[in-house]
């Protein structure tokens, strides 16, 4: 069975700690090598002190010995001498003499063994301070010096305060070092869980975002990371800002997406109308011509035929038109329609507008054009197309009496046509879709013939081909269209790659 992974707050509490406890034990192990090292050296510098008293002892007891002929041992050395401390160590060797050896405390002397004294020899024998241990007695700090008269004297301190204080030390150290930890892995963990608490919110939006049925209708998100939680000042802080910008991202796309279908279910209805009474009307007079032509074939039959004739070729012509404009839009999207050359935008203004005079003759129109020639690379046939669907917009959507007033002009890097009328506006609630395909801006404005919702769509296609922009500003009494086309050719468009083979 595998093992459950652990979670970011016990591993970085686990990495903290790990790396505390480290410092601590260094710290520890350096505070107790210093501190030991510090008293050993008081405890040497209290050997040399005890021995600088024991070696003048030894020579004046030498001298006594000597006078009354006994022989030269530690415990002759120490009668009748007090010790000043808890217990202190010598050792005689004289010249020719076995070495002795005695231990005196405040209560008792006890002589030291022939291991003992064997232990002491081989410990001094290349030096002239050790550290002994003695079965018997512990351990102890010794120092040698030679009297005057050759005798060797061994002067000896126990180490059993030292021991105690560096065992104190290491008992306080560890006590100490075990609360640090504990207190530091409780700070740790409340300071861990206080500063991943943006993620776990973080964590609960987006799981409460995944369980939102985002593949069908219309869908808003409104979950985010709430702004207490999303710090752009903190490093985690960030992350809650990144997910509230990519969930408003999300929500935008998701609403976009759903204004395209439902621009593309209404555009499939209108087109569905717009094809289905052309149809009806063809399949009607079709149905009239059979008739009449069963009936007779006399003139009433034949003026009958050619009328409902007449009617199928009307209908057919406007179930083309739709179909054209279609079309147009495809191909402008993949770059292929477009044919470029030198445009003489005045031309073009003055062509434009003599062709929609006779189907607005109830309208007041109106050019302005500089005399010299306005030119721009471009399709003629197309940008035509974009003025004379301006136009017709300008027309389809205005009163009686309304002027229409097409304007050519050169501004820096290339050149603008405007198209201006005075007519009640555009309604605010469909300008920003007016350009979209299958789009129909004719909430505001009196409808006085039918559309599909594509002339404006297609001249944005255009213009935007040409690498220029259409824009459009309007109120009540003042509308204006506004087509900005670049000085230089656009760049054609990089055809996709062809697939591998």
């Amino acid at each position: 069975m595998l093992a459950r992974p652990l979670s970011l707050q016990a591993r970085l509490m686990a990495a903290v700690i790990g790396f505390v406890s480290l410092i601590l034990v260094i710290v520890a192990i350096i505070t107790s090598a210093t501190l030991g090292n510090t008293l050993e050296i008081r405890l040497q510098e209290q050997v040399n002190a005890a021995a600088s008293e024991t070696v003048p002892l030894v020579t004046k007891r030498a001298q006594t010995a000597a006078v009354f002929g006994e022989p030269l041992t530690a415990e002759y050395a120490m009668d009748g001498q007090q010790v000043a401390g808890n217990s202190l160590l010598l050792v005689l060797a004289p010249p020719n003499t076995p070495p002795s050896g005695i231990i005196v405390t405040p209560d008792e002397r006890t002589a030291l063994s022939a291991e003992d004294l064997l232990i002491l020899t081989s410990a001094l024998h290349d030096s002239r301070n050790a550290t002994v241990i003695l079965p018997d007695f512990g351990s102890y700090r010794v120092t040698a010096d030679r009297t005057s008269n050759d005798v060797v004297v061994i002067t000896g301190l126990p180490r059993a305060d030292v021991q105690r204080t560096m065992t104190s030390l290491f008992t306080t150290v560890a006590l100490a070092t075990l609360g640090g930890l504990i207190l530091l892995a409780i700070t740790t963990a409340l300071t861990i869980s206080m500063g991943l608490r943006p993620l776990r919110a973080v964590a609960a939006t987006a799981t409460r975002v995944a369980s939102q049925p985002l593949d069908r209708g219309k869908v808003t998100i409104t979950e985010r990371v709430p702004e207490y939680e999303a710090d752009p000042r903190t490093e985690v802080g960030r992350v809650g800002v990144a997910l509230n910008t990519l969930l408003d991202h999300v929500d935008t796309s998701l609403a976009a997406r759903q204004r395209n279908e439902d621009r593309m279910r209404r555009f499939v209805a209108d087109a569905s109308h717009e094809l289905r009474t052309p149809l009806a009307s063809i399949r009607g007079y079709s149905e009239l011509s059979l008739r009449a032509l069963g009936q007779g074939h006399g003139a009433d039959a034949l003026e009958h035929t050619t009328s409902a004739l007449e009617r199928i070729q009307a209908q057919s012509l406007r179930m083309t038109r739709l179909v054209e404009d279609l079309l147009l839009l495809a191909r402008l999207d993949e770059g292929t329609e477009l044919v470029h050359g030198t445009v003489d935008l005045s031309q073009l203004a003055v062509e434009a507008l003599a062709d929609a005079q006779p189907t607005g003759p109830d309208h007041i129109w109106k050019l302005e054009a500089p005399e010299e020639p306005v030119t721009v690379p471009g399709d003629t046939g197309r940008l035509h197309q974009v003025v004379a669907n301006l136009l017709a917009n300008a027309r389809t959507h205005t009163p009686a009496g309304t002027t229409i007033t097409l304007t050519v002009a050169a501004v820096d890097g290339g050149a603008e046509l405007r198209v201006h009328d005075d007519g009640p506006g555009i309604d605010p609630a469909v300008r920003d879709e007016l350009f979209a395909r299958f789009a129909r801006g004719d909430v505001s404005r009196a409808r006085q013939s039918g559309g599909t919702g594509l002339g404006l769509a297609i001249a944005k296609a255009i213009v935007e081909g040409h690498g220029g922009s259409i824009s459009v500003a309007s109120e009540p009494g003042d509308t204006t269209f506004t087509v900005h086309l670049p000085a230089a050719e656009p760049a054609p468009a990089t055809p996709p790659a062809a697939p591998a083979q």
